[in-house]
């Protein structure tokens, strides 16, 4: 991992905290943001929490018990006081899918849906399966379960299918067992999954900063194995500095319009 000096310039950095404590609003944001990060390989994840806590932002984090740089994974033992030390400071938690499993596409059924699956990690990465809905609901819920006993908070009725990807027929399932989908904002995609050779840090700080919009779900992750120069922290606290000067905040998805109730409501089993 390399020091924050040499990512982002101990210059810089002062100047980046010293404009974020100026742009905190006195009084109550009518522009809400919502960021959120999946799991990732955690080479980024303590300077992300040292910005968030610097900036005093709370945020939802989507958990799936992926590969990590260091350790037994992103929901092994490793990381275990780094997922307690964020719910103590008030952040959110929902599931990824235990094994960050794609969806690949509807298969024909009968009585019950089938989906065509394909898990990124775990005892099974990299092979085609068959799952019913069922099988998804218990990969939705063993990521929750997984994240609430080393937190010791009550993860959110929501869910991020990896990639994004889903159909309505996947989304369906998921709703009978307790979970929404959480996607996000096309000018919410933070583009740190892109190829840093074309798109540079000073590139997606900028369009980030040109095309948010109140009430906008932001998307990052907590490391990104194929990108060279790593988007955080460089870009994330800038942008978080910037959008606050343009008068936004930022809240979990918790206190979000669209799934306030659904959660206040305790869907998930």
């Amino acid at each position: 991992m390399r020091p924050v000096s040499k990512l982002f310039g101990v210059a810089a950095l002062c100047a980046v905290m010293s404009l974020g404590r100026a742009a905190v609003p006195s009084q109550a944001c009518s522009q809400p943001l919502y960021l959120t990060f999946d799991t990732g390989h955690m080479g980024v994840a303590p300077l992300i929490a040292e910005v968030l806590q610097r900036q005093s932002v709370k945020v939802t984090f989507f958990v799936a018990h992926e590969k990590t740089q260091q350790g037994d994974g992103t929901l092994g033992t490793t990381w275990a006081p780094w997922w307690a030390a964020r719910a103590a400071e008030g952040h959110e938690f929902a599931s990824h899918t235990l094994d960050h499993v794609y969806w690949q596409s509807d298969l024909p059924h009968g009585a019950q849906p089938l989906f065509k699956m394909r898990p990124s990690a775990g005892a099974l990465a990299g092979q085609t399966l068959q799952w019913t809905g069922q099988d998804y609901c218990d990969s939705l819920k063993q990521a929750s379960t997984r994240i609430e006993a080393l937190t010791g908070r009550a993860s959110l009725p929501v869910f991020r299918a990896p990639g994004g990807k889903t159909s309505p027929r996947l989304l369906a399932a998921a709703k009978a067992c307790g979970y929404a989908h959480v996607g996000w904002a096309p000018t919410g995609f933070l583009g740190d999954e892109l190829p840093s050779e074309k798109f540079s840090n000073a590139k997606l700080l900028t369009q980030a900063v040109e095309r948010i919009r109140s009430g906008d779900v932001l998307m990052a992750h907590l490391g990104i194995w194929s990108r060279n120069d790593p988007w955080a922290p460089g870009v994330l606290e800038p942008l978080i500095v910037q959008l606050k000067a343009k008068g936004f905040c930022f809240a979990t998805l918790r206190e979000h319009p669209d799934y306030r109730r659904w959660i206040g409501q305790s869907h998930k089993g």
